[in-house]
């Protein structure tokens, strides 16, 4: 009887699924170890997960950026291990009864995978390679697991042989995913790059934070975010990894004249700082998605006027080195406002999960129509000629920044004590400034409260106000008004399409 296809070569369900496992683990290690000779992210399981994330329906986008916040990544790479580790298993059972079909099937999750990586953005025709080769190294790993696993090998059937070829190859399978990674680190050196940046002293300085700028209130946010703190929201499974040496920007489009820049380049023009708070459209009333720095950069309104913008452009489209688009309009970046190409926040080189070495930053604006991260080319161009990314998916064109405010403490459910509580938090309307919060207790009458002092409209401001808190449950609520006396909506809205709205309310108990 055939070895391929008697049934002396069969394998039981549970050896054949391990063979499957072990084969797609070895598969996706030397894939990572592939992708990290070759110099790109394009292992399989990060292709494949870009493509899930072009594909995935806004309102399950949403879900998990409401549900997962900034693990949202971690949590898509899981599932798609996960499902990998599923389909392993159940080819690896099909093989064992059915070799050439469990076989096939091995080799088209590969070929799937190559296919992702032949369609993402900024694709070159090398980054199929380690999706096909890890289809190569999994039929070929899953064949041999089952040969020695087979039943008919010897009197007592499968031993010691399949558990040290099993064992080896499981090993293997880490060892090359762990070299892959490392070897990805040495040949693009990030944190090396970021080291050996010297920022440059600003040309024009951010003005000193005056008194009262910073409430010292126990529990309202800082008034600057850290970095590391710093939120993050964007489609990159793997943070794109470029250096300074590497970076370079081209502008070009509607334009008289292109022009493309290198990193000294940019650092040999005006150097600006400016205080900005961002936020992203995906921020929940009372979301924790927005932040402030000092944002150290190149002002762009000047580079636009040295390449000559065309007049009937109205859009200019970011794009990161990874293939994301952005479109910003072009009359936000000229009306003088402080949109910049920024190096740095906080008095460091901007994180790489934050767009090292250089990202757009503009004022007033949703990050998803402006703050291009990991930016490699800006192109003149129109709104009715090109749909950038987020926009394709529904979301609105332009987007200005809603007036919102956020209760920072004291915190939802909480237990606080009777008598005199600070209520405090921050309140943003980037571009035309908060004049005035108010809070109210259980749908009473509303209560001013003390307002940092102003440093720009640009910035959020933080408040308080002393609450003589008797015993019971009781609900807070918190609105602010804008410097153009514009009240903040108490419809509520979701975030899409273009930023949530309402006020927000939360309850506390009050007691010894």
């Amino acid at each position: 009887m055939s070895p391929t296809t008697g049934k002396s070569s069969r394998v039981g369900p549970v050896r054949a699924a391990l063979a499957g496992l072990v084969a797609a683990g070895l598969a996706l290690g030397v894939a990572e170890l592939v992708a990290g000779a070759i110099g790109r992210a394009v292992a399989p399981a990060i292709v494949v997960g870009g493509a899930a994330i072009d594909r995935t329906p806004r309102w399950l986008k949403e879900f998990a950026i409401e549900q997962f916040g900034e693990n949202d990544k971690n949590v898509l790479l899981t599932g798609i291990f996960v499902t990998v580790a599923v389909l392993a298993a159940v080819v690896g059972v099909i093989a064992g009864r059915h070799r050439r079909v469990g076989l096939v099937g091995a080799a088209l999750l590969g070929v799937v995978a190559a296919a992702a990586a032949a369609t993402r953005p900024q694709a070159h025709i090398i980054d199929v390679v380690p999706s096909l080769v890890a289809a190569v190294v999994a039929v070929v790993a899953l064949a041999g697991l089952l040969s020695v696993s087979a039943p008919g090998r010897s009197a007592e059937g499968p031993g010691r042989r399949a558990v040290l070829l099993t064992s080896g190859l499981a090993v293997a399978a880490g060892f090359a995913g762990v070299a892959g990674r490392r070897l990805q680190n040495l040949r693009t050196d990030v944190a090396a790059s970021r080291r050996a940046l010297r920022l440059p002293a600003p040309t024009t300085a951010a003005p000193a934070l005056p008194p009262g700028a910073m409430l010292d209130v126990n529990g309202v946010s800082a008034f600057y975010t850290a970095p590391a703190d710093f939120y993050r929201v964007d489609t990159a499974l793997s943070v794109p990894r470029l250096t300074t040496d590497e970076w370079s920007l081209k502008i070009h489009g509607m334009v008289e004249r292109e022009i493309t820049l290198d990193f000294d380049d940019l650092l040999a023009r005006p150097i600006v700082e400016n205080d900005i708070t961002m936020t992203c459209v995906s921020n929940e009333v009372g979301g924790g998605l927005v932040g402030t720095a000092r944002w150290l950069g190149v002002e762009l309104a000047p580079l636009l006027r040295e390449v000559g913008v065309d007049p009937n452009s109205d859009q200019l489209v970011g794009t990161s080195v990874d293939g994301m688009t952005i479109g910003t309009p072009v009359s936000a970046l000229m009306d003088g406002r402080a949109a910049m190409l920024a190096i740095a926040m906080n008095g460091e080189p901007l994180l790489p999960q934050h767009g090292f070495p250089c990202r757009m930053v503009v004022p007033g604006l949703y990050g998803y129509v402006s703050a291009t991260k990991w930016l490699v080319d800006l192109e003149l161009s129109r709104f009715d000629a090109f749909d950038p990314y987020w926009v394709r998916r529904g979301w609105e064109q332009q987007a200005p920044i809603k007036t919102s405010s956020r209760i920072d403490t004291p915190r939802p459910l909480a237990r606080v004590k009777p008598g005199k509580v600070a209520v405090a938090g921050v309140a943003w309307a980037q571009q035309r400034g908060i004049s005035k919060v108010e809070v109210r207790v259980d749908g009473g009458s509303w209560q001013e409260a003390e307002l940092s002092a102003r440093v720009n409209d640009d910035l959020w401001r933080q408040w308080v106000w002393t609450w003589d808190a008797a015993e019971g449950s009781h609900t807070l609520q918190v609105r602010a008004t804008d410097r153009e006396g514009e009240l903040q909506t108490e419809d509520r809205a979701e975030p899409f399409p273009n930023g949530s709205s309402g006020w927000q309310s939360i309850v506390v108990t009050v007691g010894a």
